[in-house]
């Protein structure tokens, strides 16, 4: 099943249930909060321990690729990228795990200070999903061959549903060879 179909389904019974829990009851609110602690300390172990794999593999392979230009991050040229696949994965799952503090601080905000409990609630099951989902647990905690849609670097989904098109990393030689002429990047990172 589609990653985006499933999450709606899922968000969908979640509201379902919502609905016939009392919101207001503080034992219920309780049950709630540690429901979405425990699921952010799974999803947190779970990269934790797709970190450690990936360290005890310790690929030292060299990724080239020519990363596309970031309009919003201030970039506007295509750059080249040298590393390892194991500096590459561990920038992966570091980001994966920095998107775990991310949501932690929007639910601790719309919960602790907007008093909203049903957005905590409807967090409960997702960030374990995405966890189970995301292409470095998938190669390192479930075997996964690195190819085909978990191949090295991995495509970024569009927010529209598209295919990224434009904004996809380049790995063909034509591209790689044209950014090392231009100059831009490049440099192994250390």
């Amino acid at each position: 099943m589609n990653a985006q179909i499933s999450n709606l389904v899922i968000m969908l019974i979640m509201m379902q249930v919502s609905r016939r829990l009392d919101m207001e009851d503080p034992s219920i609110v309780l049950y709630i909060r540690i429901a979405y602690v425990a699921s952010v300390a799974i999803t947190w172990s779970i990269y934790q321990y797709a970190r450690a794999q990936i360290v005890k593999k310790n690929d030292l392979a060299t990724l080239k690729y020519v990363a596309p230009a970031n309009p919003l991050g201030g970039q506007t040229e295509k750059k080249l990228e040298v590393t390892t696949v194991r500096d590459y994965d561990l920038q992966q799952i570091d980001s994966a795990i920095k998107s775990i503090y991310t949501g932690l601080a929007m639910m601790g905000f719309m919960h602790l200070y907007m008093k909203y409990t049903n957005p905590l609630f409807m967090q409960t099951i997702s960030p374990i999903k995405s966890a189970l989902e995301h292409n470095e647990v998938q190669i390192h905690l479930f075997g996964k061959p690195a190819s085909g849609d978990l191949k090295r670097p991995f495509k970024t989904p569009s927010l529209f549903g598209g295919a990224g098109g434009a904004s996809e990393p380049k790995t063909d030689k034509k591209s790689i060879e044209t950014a090392e002429k231009a100059g831009n990047g490049g440099v192994k990172a250390e």
